[in-house]
């Protein structure tokens, strides 16, 4: 396994990791040429390796690639972060192509999709009919709800500009505070989430509507392709 690319994502890239947070590494390697080329070649392209301690998850480059064609937000950040634990010459390759991996109907619903999914979830469990939450469902609650805030808005500047900023410090405060509506006023937060999921909606978009799709599958061939003749 040839590791390609290997950072920090998650609260820690944000800049809204608190003494609780864990470190969460994600990955893409290139699996062997042989194990690409043999009976179970299709599994292996699409293979991901999960451990813990630390917390790490490796896609294989096509698996990953996939993904990232989707805008799945949490393998988009990878390609977009200010440094690495790992970063090979094939891994910059990968990086700077990364605005093909991009397109508006893949960042309106997958980044917008996933954070109305996780609002539906969070707000779910204040009308399941329990009285109060524990003190450990409130913050994974709040943590919940300022992450769906987050994505919203790393959304709109993506389409607005091109350009995926992760690190959201500046507006810690505010989406604390949308973490703790969240927890605490259901309804308000409702109406905060809709109000940045309606300005999502309506940006005009710089990206295109379509990626790349075939420039991507031309660089996975080439590195496929490297590893095999050297």
């Amino acid at each position: 396994m040839r590791t390609l690319l290997l950072g920090v994502v998650g609260s820690t890239a944000y800049g809204l990791a608190t003494a609780e947070s864990d470190e969460d590494l994600l990955g893409v390697y290139l699996a062997e040429s042989r194990d690409v080329l043999g009976l179970d070649g299709a599994s292996v392209v699409s293979g991901s390796e999960v451990t813990t301690k630390p917390d790490r998850t490796m896609h294989e480059l096509g698996k990953y690639c996939v993904l990232a064609l989707k805008c799945n937000p949490t393998v988009t950040e990878l390609l977009w972060l200010p440094e690495y634990r790992v970063e090979t010459e094939a891994g910059r390759r990968l990086r700077a192509m990364r605005g093909s991996f991009l397109s508006t109907e893949y960042v309106r619903s997958a980044y917008g999709g996933y954070a109305l999914q996780q609002a539906k979830r969070l707000l779910g469990r204040h009308e399941s009919g329990k009285q109060g939450f524990s003190a450990d469902t409130a913050k994974r609650t709040a943590k919940h709800g300022r992450h769906c805030l987050r994505l919203l808005l790393q959304a709109q500047q993506l389409l607005r500009t091109g350009e995926l900023v992760l690190d959201v410090r500046d507006r810690r405060e505010e989406l604390f505070a949308a973490g703790e509506l969240a927890a605490t006023d259901p309804a308000a937060f409702a109406a905060l989430f809709e109000r940045e999921k309606s300005a999502l909606d309506v940006i005009e978009s710089v990206l295109p509507e379509r990626a790349d799709r075939g420039a991507v599958n031309d660089l996975v061939v080439e590195l496929r392709m490297a590893v095999l003749a050297g």
